[in-house]
């Protein structure tokens, strides 16, 4: 039986490369995003190497939405194996410019989309034989806090970090039928991230170990392994993806 997977945020950036790799490992996904025009050429893609896809445009914060999809997916091909939660949004503004709806958006789109589509998720990986797994991306600025990239004000990393506290109790709840892990990832070339830094990049990359900005490729691989691994004993556990990065 071929496995599925279900990914949020899935038409460009890590979400885009994280749902290539998948299919790359023999997997079927399912696109869930915004931007249509994108994520009908992520589907492409993903069509061009032999899998099955599905797409969706929603918004990740609407809980009936997010049932609505996952249900249509398990109707569709009769399971549900891989949940990727990747939706995410950036908010730079500081604690005394930004609004209560601001505020409350970036929570809606990083953390409460997570749970949206885990409560959806989860009742039908707990009634497979062969279970079920969760992976969302949480953010290193969920452990540091944010304070030089404009992409990692407090609301971003309240939102992440909260991802976090999810992923460690839902673990508890959902194990051992299904494993529940986070990846915090460092600064990771997408275009939304150039776009933040501008010229910083450079001041930024000299803070990092390993000398270079992420690439959305080091997320995927690490989400091919919590995904498709046979022998994998984590659960509840978070993944630095930073190059080791001691300045953030």
């Amino acid at each position: 039986m071929t496995k599925t997977a279900l990914v949020t945020g899935g038409a460009r950036g890590i979400g885009r490369t994280c749902a290539l790799a998948l299919a790359d490992s023999g997997l079927d996904i399912a696109l869930v995003d915004l931007l249509d025009k994108e994520m009908a050429a992520t589907a492409r893609d993903i069509e061009a190497r032999g899998r099955r896809t599905l797409t969706f445009q929603a918004d990740v914060s609407d809980f009936s939405r997010a049932h609505a999809t996952v249900e249509q997916v398990n109707a569709k091909w009769g399971h549900l194996d891989v949940l990727l939660n990747n939706a995410g949004a950036a908010n730079p503004k500081p604690i005394l410019d930004i609004t209560e709806a601001e505020f409350d958006r970036t929570i809606a789109i990083n953390l409460k989309s997570c749970f949206n589509f885990i409560h959806a998720a989860a009742p039908i990986m707990l009634k497979q034989d062969t279970g079920g797994r969760i992976i969302s991306i949480s953010s290193i600025n969920a452990l540091s806090g944010g304070v030089t990239s404009a992409v990692s004000k407090h609301a971003y990393a309240a939102a992440k970090a909260g991802i976090l506290g999810l992923t460690r109790s839902l673990a508890k709840e959902l194990g051992p039928k299904v494993s529940v892990n986070a990846i915090c990832p460092g600064l990771i070339a997408t275009d939304l991230l150039r776009g933040l830094l501008g010229d910083r990049e450079a001041e930024l990359t000299a803070g990092i170990a390993m000398g270079r900005v992420g690439t959305p490729e080091d997320v995927a691989s690490i989400v091919r392994y919590l995904a498709v691994e046979a022998h994998m004993f984590m659960t509840g556990q978070h993944f630095v993806v930073d190059g080791f990065q001691w300045s953030c």
